[in-house]
């Protein structure tokens, strides 16, 4: 028998072309082409398991759909809707929601999909899944996104559940979204479902410690990646593009710990300063001003000029495919480390390997948010609630255990990081799809 006809056997399947889904624009395939990418650099390191390999290419469920609600003006309007479950062999699909006016399908899959890698990396049970509504939630009041957050939990309420996919906050959404998901779901199963979602307020079983999470776990594997480095961590001067949730926490903590934050970058402008910023004061301004421009003690620099900021450390906490063949060769960082989803294209990370620098990717430096939010899961099951302490503790204990063997990984086998973070993740993942085999 040829390998392709054996499966028992997992030997590799010859290489051979695959359509791209109908879906999907060939000619413009979106986020999505920088993960089979990805998979398609680290098949070469799967051995046998390479020929599950396409099990990674394709999510198992996309679901689509429409949002039709009443906007205060009494008029109707419709969003598109998206829930992808990439890949639930090991567990349950986990991941977040994102609110924003350029969502699309090819974005919602990519997410999806580094979250089947993000939960691989660090060992959780669980899976990959997005979700997202394409809308600016700043042109809409918070009645018209309650209605809109209900309308959509209840059209993706067939394929969500604690046990099957379990939502979580996102770009643009916070814990007051994930009350209204709990609160929807719970309605339409007829109880309580604490754990339908994750990232909740602590008073609905939410977890504490839950919103400096992504921003901690970015924190640990940067300091983890800077001692390795030999670089020090008092006085090293740090550069933040993005300071939401994710980039104000590391920006907090970094700061905290003796480090200098120089340059701001968010949706309102960039600032910068060589003495330094304090992150505390930055937000109050941001909160109270609505932009981060303007801060005493800083000057304000264009978007382009924040590349190539004098700095140790970048951290890039925005949106995806920030660093690319444009910008990358203007980075003077020693490290980067990727704060948000994809913020770094497949040309872009080659360059900056050549120039050096080393990365710590997405899926191992943000993996804070959802080990945080697999504790929340465990309470809510357990009805036993954890103190914070005891929460950062067990966070930072898993992110730098991780961070080690990965490390060690890279080291063994003389490459990336990222190859190294993609060579364990997707191992774990074909190793479960190999060993449950296929259904009939």
């Amino acid at each position: 028998m040829t390998a392709t006809q054996d499966p028992a056997s997992h030997t590799p399947a010859p290489a051979r072309a695959h359509a791209i889904p109908s879906y999907l624009d060939p000619n413009n395939i979106g986020p999505y082409e920088i993960f089979l990418e990805q998979v398609e650099r680290v098949t070469p390191y799967l051995g046998k398991l390479a020929f599950w390999v396409e099990t990674l290419k394709r999510p198992k469920r996309i679901l689509v759909v429409d949002i039709p609600v009443h906007l205060d003006d009494g008029s109707i309007a419709h969003f598109e809707g998206y829930r992808v479950q990439h890949n639930t062999s090991r567990g349950p699909a986990k991941g977040g929601v994102r609110f924003h006016q350029d969502v699309t399908l090819s974005e919602v899959m990519a997410l999806s999909a580094w979250m089947t890698i993000k939960n691989a990396a660090v060992n959780l049970p669980y899976g990959g899944g997005k979700g997202g509504i394409r809308l600016d939630p700043r042109q809409y009041s918070t009645s018209e996104l309650e209605r809109i957050t209900r309308r959509y939990t209840s059209e993706i309420g067939l394929i969500i559940g604690p046990d099957k996919d379990i939502p979580a906050p996102d770009v643009n959404t916070g814990p007051q979204t994930m009350a209204w998901m709990m609160d929807t779901y719970s309605m339409n199963v007829g109880r309580t479902a604490t754990g339908v979602v994750t990232g909740k307020p602590v008073s609905l079983g939410g977890s504490l410690g839950r919103a400096d999470a992504t921003g901690r776990g970015v924190f640990v594997t940067g300091a983890e990646a800077m001692q390795n480095l030999g670089m020090p961590l008092e006085g090293a001067r740090i550069a933040i593009q993005g300071f939401g949730n994710v980039g104000e926490a590391a920006a907090r903590i970094f700061f905290e710990h003796g480090a200098k934050i120089v340059a701001i970058q968010d949706v309102t402008g960039t600032i910068h300063s060589e003495r330094g910023i304090d992150p505390g004061a930055a937000l109050a301004h941001l909160r109270a001003t609505g932009k981060i421009t303007d801060f005493p003690g800083t000057e304000e620099i264009t978007a382009g000029d924040f590349w190539g900021v004098d700095c140790d450390v970048m951290i890039p906490a925005a949106l995806e495919k920030q660093i690319t063949l444009a910008n990358a060769d203007r980075i003077r960082a020693k490290l980067i480390v990727e704060g948000a989803n994809g913020p770094t294209i497949p040309a872009a990370d080659d360059l900056l390997a050549e120039k050096g620098i080393t990365v710590v990717p997405d899926v191992l430096a943000n993996a804070g948010g959802v080990t945080v939010s697999y504790f929340e899961w465990v309470q809510d099951f357990s009805s036993f609630f954890w103190t914070e302490d005891e929460i950062n503790n067990r966070l930072d204990r898993i992110m730098r255990d991780a961070f080690r063997s990965l490390w060690a990984v890279k080291e063994q086998h003389g490459v990336t990081l990222r190859t190294a973070v993609y060579i364990v993740a997707c191992t774990r993942v074909l190793e479960a799809r190999a060993l449950r085999g296929l259904y009939p």
